[in-house]
C-alpha cells in the first residue's frame, strides 16, 4: 500500500504548529552567533586563547553574553525541537497497527537529511555542521517512541550524567593538584626540600601553562590557516583546508561521536517534552512562567558562575565542567518556556511573527547563513573580513547577517510555500514533487497565538 492510501501527507498550512516554528526560527538565527566565531577567527588563536581574537571591555562582555546566554542552548532548542518534530511526524506510528510507510517515511527523510549535511560539509564547506549530526542521532530515535516521558527524560539525562561525574572527577584532580602547587611554592620560598608529588603537581601546571603560551607549532598552524584563508589563496586551498579540519577535529578526535550522543539524549527529553504538552504550547501561561524562572534560575546561574571562573584565565577548578550540560539544557528548556510564554500574549505572538516564516524555512536559512559568512564575507575570495573583528565586532556581523537572512525569509514567504532546500527535502522524501508556489489552501490562520492543531 502507498503513503498515499494510508494518508501520509506533508504537514502544511493551519495544520502547523506555530510556536515550534517560532522556536526554530529564533534558534537557527541565534546558533549563528556561535557559527560565526570560527568563521570569522583564526580557530589556532580562538583554541589557544579566546583572547587573541580581541579583548576589549566590549569583547569581554559579548564572550561572556554568548557563552552564558546562548552558547550550546541555541543547539539544545534545535535537538529539543527535533524530538518534537518526530513525534509529529510519526504520529500514526505510535499505534499497535500504525503503518510500515511511517518508519519508511521517517528514516528515507532522516538520510536524505544525512546527504544534505555532508553537502553543508564538503561543498559549503562548514566545519561545524549540525546536519550530519542530527541525522545521524535520529537514525536512534524510532524504537523510543513509545515510552514514557519519565523515561525519557531518565535515558535522555545520561549524557548529563556522564559529563557531571566525568566532570566532577577531574575538578576533584584540579583541586587536589592546586593544592600541591601551593604546597610547592611554599616550600620553594621556604627553601625547604619540595615533596615528590607536589613537584609533579607543579610540573603538571608549568606544562599547562606552556600549552596556552604561542608555541613553534601554534606560529606553524597559523601560518597554515592564513596561507589557506587569506587572499590571494583560492578555492582549492580554502576548500582543503576546511575538510581537513572536518576530517581532523569532527572525525579524527571523535568530537562527532560525542556531538552524536549529545543530540540523541536531548531529543530524547524533547520527545517527552511534546508528550507532556510542553514544548508545543499546550500548557498555561503560569506554567510556562514557573519553568521559565526555574529553568533559567539554575542553568543561567551555574553558567554565569562558570563563566565568571573562566574570565580570569587561571587553572583552577571550574564547576562548569560538571554543570555545563545540566545547565545548557536548562537553558534551552527555559528558552522554550520563554517563547512558548510570550505567544500566549497577542502582543508577544505578533512581535515573534516574522520568525515563524524563519522557522518554516530554517533549512534554507541556515545554509544561507553558512554560505554568507564562509563565501561572501570571510573568504579569501569575497570581502576577506577574516581575523579582523573581535568578539564584539563578529556579533555586530552575524546580527547583520540574521537581519538580511530574516527579511529574505519574510520576503520569499510571501509567495513560496516552503524554502528551496525544504522543497528538494520534502519532495526526495516523498519521492513526489511538492507544491513549490503558496496557494490559498495552505495559507495559514490569522495571528492569534500559538495553533495547537494535531499535523
Amino acid at each position: 500500500m502507498g503513503e498515499a492510501a494510508v494518508g501520509i501527507a506533508p504537514v502544511t498550512g493551519r495544520a502547523r504548529i506555530e510556536v515550534l516554528d517560532v522556536l526554530r526560527g529564533l534558534a537557527i538565527f541565534a546558533i549563528y552567533y556561535m557559527n560565526v566565531t570560527t568563521q570569522a577567527s583564526s580557530v589556532t588563536k580562538l583554541f589557544l586563547d579566546p583572547r587573541y581574537v580581541g579583548w576589549t571591555p566590549l569583547d569581554k562582555f559579548t564572550f561572556g553574553f554568548v557563552n552564558i546566554v546562548l552558547e550550546g542552548t541555541q543547539r539544545g532548542v534545535l535537538e529539543l525541537l527535533f524530538g518534537a518534530g518526530f513525534m509529529v511526524l510519526t504520529a500514526r506510528a505510535m499505534r499497535p497497527d500504525g503503518p510500515v510507510a511511517v518508519a519508511d517515511l521517517f528514516y528515507r527523510r532522516t538520510l536524505w537529511l544525512l546527504f544534505f549535511g555532508l553537502v553543508n560539509v564538503f561543498l559549503v564547506l562548514w566545519v561545524g555542521d549540525i546536519l550530519t549530526i542530527y541525522a545521524v542521532a535520529s537514525l536512534f530515535l524510532f524504537p523510543f517512541r513509545l515510552l514514557g516521558p519519565k523515561a525519557l527524560v531518565a535515558i535522555g539525562s545520561l549524557f548529563a550524567l556522564f559529563t557531571a561525574v566525568t566532570g566532577g572527577m577531574e575538578y576533584a584532580a584540579r583541586v587536589t593538584m592546586m593544592a600541591k602547587v601551593e604546597q610547592a611554592r611554599a616550600a620553594q620560598a621556604a627553601g625547604r626540600p619540595v615533596a615528590k608529588d607536589d613537584a609533579t603537581a607543579l610540573a603538571e601546571l608549568d606544562k599547562k601553562i606552556a600549552r596556552r603560551q604561542p608555541s613553534e607549532k601554534a606560529a606553524r598552524d597559523l601560518v597554515k590557516e592564513r596561507q589557506a584563508r587569506r587572499a590571494p589563496a583560492g578555492l582549492t586551498a580554502y576548500a582543503g583546508y576546511m575538510w581537513n579540519a572536518w576530517l581532523t577535529f569532527m572525525v579524527g578526535k571523535g568530537m562527532a561521536g560525542i556531538a552524536v550522543i549529545e543530540a540523541f539524549c536531548t531529543m530524547l527529553i524533547g520527545i517527552a517534552l511534546w508528550k507532556w504538552r510542553v514544548i508545543q504550547g499546550g500548557r498555561s501561561r503560569r506554567f510556562y512562567a514557573g519553568l521559565m524562572l526555574a529553568a533559567y534560575g539554575v542553568g543561567l546561574g551555574a553558567r554565569a558562575y562558570g563563566v565568571w571562573e573562566l574570565l580570569p584565565f587561571q587553572f583552577n577548578a571550574k564547576t562548569i565542567w560538571f554543570t555545563q550540560e545540566a545547565a545548557r539544557i536548562a537553558v534551552s528548556i527555559g528558552h522554550v518556556a520563554a517563547v512558548n510564554l510570550a505567544m500566549k500574549s497577542v502582543m508577544g505572538a505578533r512581535m515573534l511573527h516574522p520568525f515563524r516564516a524563519v522557522g518554516r524555512m530554517a533549512f534554507s536559512v541556515y545554509f544561507l547563513e553558512q554560505i554568507i559568512g564562509l563565501h561572501l564575507l570571510f573568504a579569501p575570495y569575497g570581502l576577506n573580513l577574516w581575523d579582523r573583528y573581535g568578539h564584539a565586532g563578529q556579533f555586530a556581523i552575524a546580527t547583520g547577517v540574521i537581519v538580511a537572512s530574516a527579511v529574505s525569509a519574510n520576503l520569499w514567504a510571501h509567495w513560496f510555500a516552503m524554502g528551496p532546500l525544504e522543497w528538494a527535502w520534502r519532495s526526495l522524501a516523498y519521492w513526489q514533487r511538492q507544491p513549490f508556489r503558496k496557494r490559498p489552501d495552505l495559507t495559514p490562520e490569522p495571528l492569534s497565538g500559538p495553533t495547537l492543531a494535531a499535523a
